[in-house]
Formats: C-alpha cells, structure tokens, sequence
C-alpha cells in the first residue's frame, strides 16, 4: 500500500481503537469490519472529522456467506447433480459456524476532501431475520442501494423511509441473489390471455446437470515437470 493509505490507516485505527477491526484486502484497499451497533456513530465520525471526511457513499453492498469456504470441485469422477445451488443444494450440509455469519452489508466510503477511500463490512446480529440500521440519515445516497440489498439478499435496514424492491417484480417471491435460491426460481409468470393479466405458476422447468464436476489430470500442471526441463 501506498503512504498515504498507511498514514490513513494508522489514523482510523487510532481513533477507532475500540470499534474497528482491519481485515485483509486483495486488492489493496483498506478494509474493516464492525459491530452493527456501532455502524451509525462511526459513519458519522467518518463523515464529519477533519481527519476522514468520507463525505461520499460510493455503493452499499450485501453478501451472502453461506457455504462460504466450501468447495465444491473437490471430486475425480463426473457427478450426476453437477453444481448444487444450480441443481438440488444439500440440505443436510452442516450449518455455519455461527449463523450470525451468514449476511453482512459492505459500505464504500470515498474522501473527496483527502482524496482517499475505506471500506466498512457489518455482519447482521441474526441472520434468520438480517437487519442493520439504515445510513440513509448520514448519505443520503444509501437509499437506493440499501433497497437493492434489500431486494436481492433479503438484508433489512431499520430506519429507512421506503424500503421496496426496486430491480425485481413487486410480486417477485425470495431475493435471488441468496446462495440457497434455486436458479429456476420459485414461481413461473406468464400473461394469459384468458384473464387478460399477469398470472404466477408452479415451474415447469425441469432442473437438470448441463456442467458435470470433475478434476481433470493434466500434465501441464505437473509440479514435478520444471520450465526448460526435458528435451530441446
């Protein structure tokens, strides 16, 4: 990481001591994560102290860490139930350790003051009922995206003013964007002409493995075979 990001580092954790926790980054960007109640009055500081002023809410994130770690290609043979979420999901896998681990919401926050940018991950407390408090009252421009994670992962975000669907169906049934959505979804809508309207039906789509998991064994992977080993 730059200095700068350093420099900005080692302020956030001096003065968030206490609240927040540096996770590791792949690309680079720094990273924490928090309590839920603690989101507001941090968002807050973030914004309004000289030393952050993250006056801008770039995006609003959920995640679904469901089977997270998991995988799933660990086999030698062709299988006949291919990928599980896209076939039947294993119904009798272990829970995570943890269920308050399943659903967390990431904040993108950028300084246009300080020209910097942090990211913020919240877990919510229950996952069997997901909800944060809503930072619509600290950027207004979360609205939009807390109602997408809303639509799409079923996370609820207290305190906002109109929290609705706003990519899928006012009708739709579940959020699709969960690890346990089947991919043919859960009701089929066509128009009927008869009624002259809109009708939900069971599916009538029959789910079946187009992608087999299988490993392959190639040589070209070998750790034994060495570059520039071998003949000329």
């Amino acid at each position: 990481m730059t200095t700068a990001t350093e420099t900005l580092a080692a302020r956030i954790e001096e003065r968030f001591a206490d609240v927040l926790t540096r996770i590791p980054s792949t690309c680079n960007e720094l990273t924490y994560e928090l309590l839920a109640d603690n989101l507001i009055e941090t968002c807050i500081a973030l914004r309004n102290e000289e030393p952050f002023r993250f006056e801008m809410l770039m995006d609003v994130c959920g995640v679904d860490y469901l089977d997270y770690g998991d995988v799933e290609w660990k086999t030698n043979a062709a299988t006949e139930t291919g990928f599980s979420r896209g076939v039947k999901r294993d119904t009798a896998a272990a829970p995570l350790a943890g269920s308050e681990r399943r659903f967390a919401a990431v904040y993108h926050l950028m300084s246009i003051t300080h020209n910097h940018r942090v990211r913020l991950r919240v877990y919510c407390p229950d996952s069997d009922f997901p909800v944060i408090d809503s930072v619509t009252e600290v950027w207004s421009s979360a609205d939009w995206y807390e109602r997408e994670a809303f639509d799409l992962y079923g996370i609820l975000f207290s305190g906002h003013a109109d929290l609705r669907r706003i990519l899928t169906d006012y009708g739709f049934i579940g959020h699709p964007f969960r690890k346990d959505f089947p991919l043919i979804g859960n009701v089929e809508v066509r128009y009927d002409p008869e009624q002259g309207r809109v009708v939900y039906q069971p599916v009538s789509i029959e789910p079946r493995t187009l992608v087999p998991r299988v490993i392959r064994d190639d040589n070209r992977y070998d750790p034994s075979i060495k570059e520039g080993s071998g003949d000329a």
